[in-house]
């Protein structure tokens, strides 16, 4: 399988996304199977709203479920112990300065499948995430982000 259709995952979202799949698998099916049970209970199926707005929410549980299998199947774990600790990497936690706003900001640097912009979780294939590999501390990097060009200054690498 070539390199760039792995997914990374840390261990602790691998075993997060394996229980999700596994409730999904037991739970989520039998509450969507009892929905439709329920809404074919009412009557002529050609003009019931409930059991078609069912079969949808089906379709659509289905398809995040083959999404979920087809990500875990790719996954592969991430051993930070292997990356060198003065540079910028994947799941590194960085805390940079804008250098045009002065604002600090901290981010953890992840894979596309578990970025999280409101939890500091920024994907490392994003404009600010490509432009963060690599870095060493007090580096200066400018970013070409759709909001315009960006600078910004390494402070701290966890």
């Amino acid at each position: 399988m070539p390199e760039e259709n792995f997914v990374y995952l840390t261990k602790d979202r691998l075993v997060e996304l394996e229980k999700e799949l596994k409730e999904m698998k037991t739970n989520g099916r039998k509450e969507i199977a009892a929905k439709i049970a329920e809404a074919r209970a009412h009557g002529d199926l050609s003009e019931n709203a409930e059991y078609e707005a069912a079969k949808e929410e089906q379709g659509l549980f289905e398809l995040k479920l083959s999404k979920l299998e087809a990500m875990l199947s790719r996954a592969r774990i991430i051993d930070t112990t292997k990356f060198p600790q003065d540079k910028v990497h994947i799941l590194s936690k960085v805390k940079i300065k804008n250098l045009k706003t002065q604002k600090v900001f901290d981010y953890l640097l992840v894979s596309p499948e578990e970025a999280d912009f409101q939890e500091g979780k920024i994907s490392v294939t994003s404009p600010v995430g490509k432009g963060l590999m690599g870095t060493k501390l007090g580096d200066k990097v400018k970013v070409k982000a759709p909001a315009g060009l960006l600078e910004f200054e390494i402070l701290n690498i966890d």
